[in-house]
């Protein structure tokens, strides 16, 4: 069974956006959690201030 080059380049193609549209989820992910917790210590802190 011979692959043609453009099968090759397919499944190629495919792989690589599979892999960098999951991580373009997972960094949005981590943003977001990041912001989260950054304005859990900034209500903290008003709060310290009062």
């Amino acid at each position: 069974m011979k692959a043609s080059f453009k099968t090759i380049a397919l499944l190629c193609a495919l792989l690589f956006a599979a892999t960098h549209l999951s991580a373009c989820h997972t960094v949005k992910g981590a943003g977001k959690d990041i912001e989260r917790a950054g304005e859990k210590i900034q209500d903290a802190s008003d709060d310290a201030r009062k």
